[in-house]
């Protein structure tokens, strides 16, 4: 049987692409090592697999009205020919998810879900997030649990939910490192800004003598960090970093310095501290992580990870950072070889699913010439060619 030949995949598909931070100028760093891959979502290969980005220009708002009026103008007025809206959350595009709900936009939207689809408890809200929903042609979810708890709802039937695995950009953290041969690790350092429990994090430090480097945002969301922390009465081994746009790539360096990763979160129903998690497996780095149930990395039996169910300083169930020192010398050298990080790895496959999952969209505009007959096997944002 003759081979089937292969048809060219320059100009398959154009997708806009929306970003709720600065997109091209991540892009051109992340050419440079110094953007991590798996934050742009897929971006920097999907050239490559014949699928053309128009970039959203990104601009910041305080207020979540603001947002939405200048990326509905932005999307809707916008000069260049796209056949997908492709968005890595629905932040600031929720009218025009319900124009596509009630058909006055064409376009099909695919958005990355990062919190399980709920139920309002309030009857005319829950009539308007049903709407919501029809206007949504796919989802991507960081895990299976995400996606049964959605599924509940009844709101999005399973065919719009796919699983996407995440993973760090591999080349990203390597080069990195290599840029920093003579570090010696030292010391336990926290990071990321979203639902942090700095309460329970600062009383565990606060009754050791282990050094901590806090880095956070003065607020995120709802949660206004600093008036947290400022009645505490911190010893000097506790040191709290206000961040204010800290790139990734300084961040990673200063994570990289450091002998254990802290990853202390609220409870909320989604992947919360996923993204910190991995990027500690990436740079090898022990982890002391809350039990977040919605992860998909099987991560529970492994050396290579302190699992606490959220703790309180004062209780029996305190974290007694000094005594793990042993295990954290294993732990670091288990590093990239751990049952944890094989599992994170997963996302090798990952464009496996997401770029034909985007040329499914195809057939709306080019007569259904999707990806699915040729071999991608490439991860979400880890690829460099």
């Amino acid at each position: 049987m003759a081979e089937k030949k292969q048809a060219p995949l320059n100009k398959l598909l154009t997708i806009y692409f929306y970003h709720t931070r600065l997109t091209r100028e991540s892009y051109e760093e992340w050419k440079e090592y110094k953007f991590p891959g798996h934050i742009l979502y897929g971006l920097p290969l999907l050239e490559n697999y014949g699928i053309h980005s128009v970039m959203h220009k990104c601009k910041y708002f305080s207020g979540r009205l603001k947002l939405m009026l200048y990326a509905t103008k932005e999307i809707l007025f916008c000069k260049e020919k796209y056949d997908v809206l492709y968005a890595t959350s629905f932040r600031g595009i929720e009218p025009v998810i319900f124009l596509r709900a009630l058909g006055l936009y064409r376009k099909p939207i695919v958005i990355w879900h990062h919190t399980a689809v709920v139920t309002n408890p309030k009857p005319w809200r829950e009539q308007i997030s049903r709407l919501f929903y029809k206007g949504i042609d796919q989802m991507f979810l960081f895990s299976r649990k995400l996606i049964q708890d959605s599924q509940k709802t009844r709101k999005a039937p399973s065919h719009k939910l796919k699983l996407i695995h995440w993973g760090p950009d591999l080349p990203f953290y390597d080069h990195l490192l290599a840029e920093m041969p003579d570090r010696k690790p030292e010391g336990f350092i926290s990071t990321g800004k979203e639902n942090r429990d700095v309460d329970t994090l600062l009383q565990a430090f606060a009754a050791t003598n282990e050094k901590l480097d806090l880095y956070i945002a003065v607020s995120c969301g709802n949660i206004n960090y600093k008036k947290i922390i400022d009645p505490y009465a911190l010893p000097d081994s506790i040191r709290i970093h206000y961040t204010d746009g800290v790139i990734p790539y300084e961040l990673g360096k200063l994570v990289a310095r450091k002998s254990c990763i802290v990853i202390c979160c609220l409870d909320f129903p989604y992947t919360v501290g996923l993204t910190t998690l991995v990027e500690a497996f990436a740079l090898g780095i022990p982890v002391i992580c809350s039990r977040n149930p919605n992860f998909e990395i099987d991560i529970d039996h492994a050396a290579d990870r302190l699992r606490n169910k959220h703790f309180s300083a004062g209780g029996r169930e305190c974290i007694a950072i000094h005594a793990f020192r042993a295990l954290i010398q294993m732990m670091r050298r288990n590093g990239r070889n751990s049952p944890a990080y094989r599992t994170c790895t997963h996302s090798d496959q990952a464009f496996r699913a997401f770029a034909p999952a985007l040329n499914d969209f195809t057939g709306f505009n080019r007569g259904n010439r999707a990806l699915d007959n040729y071999d991608v096997d490439i991860a979400l944002g880890l690829g460099r060619t």
